[in-house]
């Protein structure tokens, strides 16, 4: 990431009131993927007067501006994270819902291969497995 949030809103031309200045601060220091109602509970944390719905339409008019992405895991609830962080991939525990971010020189030579092979020039992708936890990490 080479500017913060607040910095690309402002590039883009979006009014940044002190309640989306306070969603984008937590958005920037969250290392997770919050989902709204995570984003409301650390928002209004900071500041009281923050509305569901005002984070609901914050986050909405960051992912139109190209500021988040969202993201789905299968439990109904869209996720968020900075469109600008770098590439990575997700393992989703569907036990416990735990998302793990990870990237795998490997696979992402395998992709552009399968790519090739099928005659496309790779522009970009997103790769998330669900499964459950059977062994302790490797380290």
């Amino acid at each position: 990431m080479t500017e913060t949030i607040i910095a690309r809103c402002e590039s883009r031309g979006l009014r940044m009131t002190g309640q989306r200045r306070t969603i984008a601060a937590v958005l920037e220091t969250s290392d997770d993927h919050p989902h709204v109602e995570e984003l409301y509970a650390r928002a209004s944390a900071i500041d009281a007067n923050i509305s569901l719905a005002t984070v609901y339409r914050t986050v909405k008019l960051f992912e139109e501006a190209g500021i988040l992405d969202r993201l789905e895991f299968g439990d109904g609830r869209a996720r968020y994270e900075d469109a600008d962080r770098d590439h990575h991939d997700h393992l989703i525990d569907i036990s416990t819902g735990e998302v793990i971010e990870f990237c795998d020189p490997e696979i992402e030579a395998l992709q552009e291969k399968i790519a090739a092979k099928l005659g496309f020039s790779l522009k970009g992708h997103r790769l998330e497995l669900y499964g459950v936890r059977t062994t302790k990490p490797q380290k």
